[in-house]
């Protein structure tokens, strides 16, 4: 019997085993859930064991298909490095490129990013998203070549590159209509929404109540930004929340910054490397082109925030 199988039915098949679930892995390909199952099908089709298994609502790799699963792995392992040796012949940029950035740098570093990447096909990008304390330990343990952070470790000796602005408001839902500036210790009445320990967003709020002794009492901690935003427009409390992530919020006018005194915190967001390191190819590329393009990002893509 001929197969007829593709690298796409088999990059389909990757993801599936890897998510447990046809819908995660269409959203994960950016492909729709039915067109996911039709490749599926077409694959277990040729095969003609099963590689996957319902039961009750929970999708299960079968012991062949999870061998399947492997081969297609070494295959398109193999069908890339073909690509990347291609390139590298081409004499373009080949390997890949280690970022890790705070939690709420998600809504900044993808723009510093994607037309590098685009520009560069052989540049894998490898970014890890996660809270201080952990880009921190990574960061001084030499794994990615970049950090993103707002505020610079003081016992690591580093380079930077300053991005842009950094701003921190107090934040509540859109029913409140209290118009007027708060006193920071009027805080202290109000249901309060915290990040998680290790977040520099959770230090800087601390830090501020702590200067301006607000008493905390009702409290919610959630693990990120993201979490804590539907929370505020949820009307579970209120936060205080980087203006970064808030663009459509504020748009939509689904929250609402609630002026108070000493705020906003502002701090500045910052590129950093060990001054020691010594930079790959493609890690100096990708300096080389921030140093040349910040400006501009930053005009096209952040100027909005400056009105608050």
């Amino acid at each position: 019997m001929i197969m007829e199988y593709t690298l796409h039915q088999l990059r389909i098949l990757v993801k599936v085993a890897e998510h447990k679930s046809i819908t995660k892995a269409a959203e994960v390909l950016h492909l729709t859930q039915p067109g996911v199952s039709i490749q599926l099908k077409k694959l277990q089709d040729q095969l003609e064991v099963p590689l996957v298994e319902i039961i009750g609502r929970k999708l299960y790799v079968t012991d062949f298909g999870q061998e399947i699963v492997e081969a297609s792995k070494t295959i398109l392992h193999e069908v890339n490095s073909i690509k990347n040796r291609t390139l590298a012949y081409k004499g373009f940029l080949v390997g890949q490129l280690k970022i890790s950035v705070v939690s709420t740098a998600k809504y900044l570093m993808p723009y510093f990013l994607s037309d590098f990447i685009g520009d560069n096909a052989g540049v894998e990008l490898k970014m890890d998203v996660t809270n201080k304390s952990d880009v921190l330990n990574s960061f001084m343990n030499n794994e990615p070549d970049f950090a993103l952070v707002s505020v610079v470790p003081e016992n690591i000796n580093v380079n930077r590159i300053e991005l842009t602005s950094n701003k921190l408001y107090f934040c509540g839902p859109k029913s409140d209509l209290n118009q007027k500036e708060l006193k920071a210790k009027e805080i202290s009445k109000l249901p309060l929404i915290f990040r998680e320990q290790g977040s520099a967003t959770r230090l800087a709020m601390e830090k501020f109540f702590v200067q301006n002794k607000v008493s905390v009492r009702k409290t919610m901690e959630l693990t990120s930004n993201e979490a804590v935003k539907q929370a505020v427009i949820a009307g579970l409390g209120y936060s205080l929340m980087p203006i970064i992530g808030l663009k459509n919020s504020l748009v939509l006018e689904d929250i609402k910054i609630i002026p108070v005194q000493g705020l906003p915190i502002s701090s500045t967001w910052n590129l950093i490397w060990l001054k020691d390191k010594k930079l790959s190819p493609i890690a100096q590329a990708y300096l080389n082109y921030v140093q040349e393009n910040k400006d501009a990002i930053i005009k096209n893509k952040f100027s909005w925030y400056e009105q608050y």
